[in-house]
């Protein structure tokens, strides 16, 4: 049986020093609940501040993303051998943000192409992340035009196709996808339980497609996308649900230890 897996993705939030508050509120609340798995991605300022603090615990601390190449020219980027450096253990890769989808638009319109990574990316950084044995997060789904159109199968078999092209799926069994449909990020709204089930269900039958049919029964798929405690018990017992990315509500350590209790 697959373990639930809740990770709390801190995005470009708090400083060093609240960083490291959040996470020692975690530790004495979380880390106990040996029946879920919790990890949380800080901006990489305050990665070795967490690690740190989460070290001899059973909490998992990741990056939120990951550029391919381990070192040369390339300004601003950290690769995943850099990331091994710092204790990273899983990384999330191709959040719709770093795709340049955006739930609620908090800048330019004209400024979006600057994240506009492609699945060919997406698929250069994962294998990036499985040479150096960091667990990747695979993010997918849909905007709320494409879901209008009917597209969202089609769009997430996409990203899934070209995501995993190339990858061997005996790397991937530890492996992690986090559907997260795009109109549901940042702005309040939550996909339906019944419906966000059937799409991570869709989700693990084209990993199957993809890497095979073993790998995919291992492969936990979350549900990202204005989680929230007032609608995670719900999502997280839906059967093709395995536990959460969760954003703005991991930033609070009380409403994150109710949304990992949630998930027991």
């Amino acid at each position: 049986m697959r373990k639930k897996l809740v990770v709390g993705n801190w995005k470009m939030n708090l400083t060093q020093a609240e960083a490291a508050s959040v996470v020692e509120s975690l530790i004495h609340n979380v880390t106990s609940q040996d029946e879920v798995e919790v990890a949380v991605c800080p901006s990489y300022l305050s990665i070795c501040r967490v690690r740190d603090i989460a070290r001899k615990t059973n909490l998992k601390v990741g990056a939120q993303d990951v550029f391919w190449v381990d070192s040369g020219a390339f300004t601003g980027k950290v690769s995943a051998h850099m990331l091994v450096d710092a204790g990273v253990q899983l990384c999330i890769v191709g959040h719709s943000e770093t795709r340049g989808r955006f739930g609620k638009l908090d800048i330019a319109e004209e400024t979006v192409s600057h994240f506009a990574e492609t699945n060919q990316t997406v698929n250069l950084k994962l294998k990036s992340l499985l040479y150096r044995n960091i667990v990747p997060i695979l993010c997918v789904g849909e905007t709320l035009i494409e879901r209008e159109k009917g597209l969202t199968d089609e769009v997430i078999r996409m990203q899934l196709t070209e995501g995993f092209a190339g990858v061997d799926g005996s790397e991937y069994w530890e492996g992690v996808v986090a559907y997260e449909p795009v109109w549901a990020i940042g702005t309040g709204k939550s996909c339906d339980s019944t419906e966000a089930s059937r799409v991570c269900g869709f989700i693990r039958k084209t990993v199957a497609a993809c890497i095979g049919a073993d790998v995919a029964e291992e492969v936990r798929v979350l549900y990202g996308g204005s989680v929230k405690s007032s609608n995670s018990t719900e999502l997280f017992k839906q059967p093709d649900i395995d536990g959460g990315l969760v954003g703005g509500a991991s930033l609070d350590p009380e409403e994150f230890c109710r949304i990992v209790m949630s998930a027991k």
